[in-house]
């Protein structure tokens, strides 16, 4: 029973930091082995190149014409061009700064899908936390019903017990082989998720205790980290500026664009070799473009904005949450309830209680454990909601 005290005052206090280390190589783990992690990874060296080749000078073209006179034998002259076009040079400045926001918006996109692999592992991890406090408790019930069993099967043989107390009892112990049967189950459909997110590769997780976490005693204090770091409105906050940029960018489009070509002409008796220097007016599209750039600037903002919005809400409504959790689990008294099992355990072995109204009265005590242990649990996994950012 000493051992059970310390389990429920266990469920109050923080995790020591070996216990906490454990999670967090947990998800160490999962960031280097997640194969969704790894395949958006290539994505984003992709989309990267793909953005700094908007920048780059196109490929340059060779025309070659060979040309024939009716009369004579073979080729009578020939013109070899080659062309290399380019944009203004002060467009690709623009460009290059705005493909430079581009890529940071990426990668901000990349640590927002990052954060939400290892807060699925986290809350997974926070799951079998549960699931390991809960084969405790149902073995310190099996314990019991067996002790039990032992006592009213013996009392029974001297005539003490009636058989339907001893039925009672075994029916207790079929309940809690059932709980353990759901429980097992249930652990090992998480490690099953917990081992996908590391790419099947094994992992060795059985703490019972959970990560220590200061939880947020000032709104304004959380607010201001979490606005700041939040990778998804950084990379919102990237996309507006990319899209500002982009404006910049068809602001200049109203620039030529310049051509200049080498040029060798040859004939049966002499060559002669010449440059070409030309451009395009964009006369007629610049001003389309740079509408569409302003829209969709516009749209990125906005878009934005409404993120900042939806964050901000989502996190008013998950510090209520919090702070309700908080003052749910502060109403029970863990040492309380364990001090009542030991007392209606000593009163059944004195004959000072039923089995009946012993199993009446556990069932409560034990029914608002469970409720504790499922309330934490739900403090947890939002508490790592809240602060995905540090993930």
């Amino acid at each position: 029973m000493k051992r059970y005290l310390i389990w429920g005052l266990g469920l109050m206090c923080c995790a020591s930091s070996v216990q906490a280390q454990q999670i967090e190589e947990i998800l160490q783990s999962v960031a280097q082995n997640n194969v969704e992690l790894q395949a958006r990874q290539q994505e984003l060296e992709a989309a990267g190149l793909e953005i700094k080749m908007q920048n780059s000078l196109e490929d340059p073209s060779v025309e070659y014409s060979p040309f024939f006179r009716k009369g004579e034998n073979g080729m009578t002259s020939s013109e070899l061009v080659v062309k290399q076009g380019f944009d203004f040079p002060t467009v690709y400045a623009a460009r290059g700064k705005a493909g430079k926001l581009q890529r940071s918006a990426l990668e901000r996109q990349w640590d927002a899908a990052r954060q939400e692999v290892l807060l699925q592992a986290k809350n997974l991890c926070l799951d079998l936390v549960l699931y390991n406090q809960t084969r405790e408790l149902l073995e310190e019930r099996k314990k019991n019903a067996d002790e039990m069993l032992a006592l009213f099967e013996k009392r029974l043989q001297e005539g003490d017990a009636n058989i339907l107390e001893v039925n009672k009892i075994k029916m207790e112990r079929m309940n809690v082989q059932t709980e353990v049967a759901q429980n097992m189950a249930a652990h090992r459909t998480a490690l099953q998720q917990l081992l996908a997110l590391n790419g099947n590769r094994p992992l060795n997780f059985s703490s019972d205790r959970y990560p220590r976490t200061e939880a947020p005693a000032d709104f304004n204090a959380l607010y201001d980290e979490v606005m700041a770091s939040d990778a998804q409105l950084q990379a919102a906050n990237m996309e507006a500026q990319a899209a500002e940029q982009v404006v910049q960018v068809n602001k200049q489009n109203w620039l030529p664009r310049l051509e200049v070509a080498y040029r060798r002409n040859t004939d049966m008796s002499e060559s002669s070799n010449g440059f070409l220097i030309g451009g395009s007016l964009p006369l007629y599209s610049s001003q389309r473009k740079l509408k569409i750039a302003r829209a969709q600037a516009l749209s990125a903002r906005l878009t934005l904005d409404d993120a900042r919005l939806q964050r901000e809400a989502a996190l008013h409504g998950q510090f209520n949450e919090l702070c309700r959790l908080k003052e749910a689990m502060d109403v029970y008294n863990i040492p309380l309830m364990h001090e009542t099992l030991r007392m209606l355990h000593d009163a059944v072995v004195a004959g000072q209680l039923s089995i009946i109204e012993f199993y009446v009265e556990t069932e409560n005590v034990y029914q608002n454990l469970q409720a504790y242990m499922s309330l934490e649990n739900q403090y947890q996994k939002l508490l790592a909601e809240v602060y995905r950012c540090r993930l």
